[in-house]
């Protein structure tokens, strides 16, 4: 008999840039709970948020899921850990939320103990999350230094053809965070714009995002 399980995935304007898109990770989780006699009942989807612990409602859904716990199902596979959370710290919180109680979390890539809180086990664990932050990291400052280039070689900086040209990604990333999801309010300019800064990202001058920032890059794409 096949036990029965949650998966998670999550897609965040960055990831949308390192192409850690919905299908992809759960193409790998059904692959790992197909080859380990695992059932995925349910997939909890977060999309266009950043990996830390603010507005992650599908993680909050799948908590509050998984603590009622009608339907005996106690276990979660992620495709890897960084899509639980980039940062170390925020890695960490929600694994301890999983052991206090006494959920099992897997990782299709990196194995099924992440919970586990032996040493050997806690100290991998806690690289794959310094490699996963790291990386954002790096990758914001290359994007940053990408517009800093373009602006002192062209004098660009805000509108529509700036950005078409040079990050189109955020402009595709900002129009999603726009569009009414669901039952759900539509974002705000401000939070979409606290989203973005919450990311790491900055406009092609370097500088913060703020409503009019967004405002300025989404006004040629209104609809007439």
């Amino acid at each position: 008999m096949k036990i029965k399980a949650f998966g998670y995935i999550r897609v965040s304007g960055l990831s949308q840039v390192k192409g850690d898109g919905f299908e992809r990770q759960e193409e790998a989780i059904q692959a790992y709970a197909k080859a380990n006699n695992l059932e995925v009942v349910q997939v909890f989807r977060e999309e266009g948020v950043s990996g830390t612990m603010e507005q992650r409602p599908a993680l909050a859904q799948l908590l509050v899921s998984l603590e009622k716990n009608g339907h005996g199902i106690k276990t979660v596979i992620i495709e890897k850990l960084d899509r639980l959370a980039r940062d170390l710290m925020v890695q960490e919180a929600i694994i301890r939320d999983f052991q206090k109680h006494d959920f099992q979390l897997i990782s299709a890539l990196e194995g099924p103990e992440l919970c586990m809180d032996d040493p050997s086990r806690k100290l991998v664990r806690q690289i794959f999350g310094v490699i996963a932050e790291y990386e954002k990291s790096m990758l914001v400052l290359k994007l940053r230094a990408a517009r800093e280039r373009q602006k002192a070689k062209t004098g660009k900086c805000e509108g529509r053809k700036g950005y078409h040209e040079e990050d189109p990604d955020i402009v595709r990333y900002i129009q999603r965070l726009r569009r009414k999801p669901k039952h759900r309010k539509r974002l705000t300019y401000q939070q979409i714009a606290d989203r973005l800064n919450a990311e790491g990202m900055t406009t092609l001058d370097g500088m913060q995002w703020t409503l009019h920032r967004v405002n300025q890059v989404l006004y040629p794409y209104k609809k007439k």
